[in-house]
């Protein structure tokens, strides 16, 4: 599966964001996929992810309340709302396709991954 994500962009803090990931093929409903971010001078950090019927959703502590994840099999497509931004969200966010259908929060079980999106929130 490929994926593609758009959606970023600048926001000013307490802004919203909406992150789409795209996929191509024929399998993206078999995969659990996810969004991770990686900001300057930083390590890769979970987001969030969501199951592949979209039964189960996963947030990492620092975006709980705040962003919400969600896809369409049918559109094959992966969302990321994003509300209530703050600076420190400031990072390129990638989306990715989890192949193991476990251990959602890190990252080596996810074997596609997008281009990333550059997210940049002002204060």
């Amino acid at each position: 599966v490929q994926l593609q994500a758009s959606g970023g962009g600048l926001a000013q803090a307490g802004g919203s964001l909406t992150l789409s990931c795209a996929a191509s093929g024929s399998t993206f409903s078999r995969y659990a996929t996810g969004w991770f971010r990686q900001a300057p001078g930083k390590e890769r950090e979970f987001v969030a992810a969501i199951t592949s019927l979209g039964s189960r959703t996963l947030y990492g502590d620092s975006v709980k309340g705040r962003f919400t994840i969600s896809r369409s099999n049918a559109k094959k497509t992966m969302y990321l709302q994003m509300n209530t931004l703050k600076p420190e969200d400031t990072a390129v966010y990638y989306c990715a396709a989890n192949n193991l259908g476990s251990s959602f929060t890190v990252d080596s079980p996810y074997a596609y991954w997008g281009q990333g999106t550059l997210v940049t929130v002002s204060s």
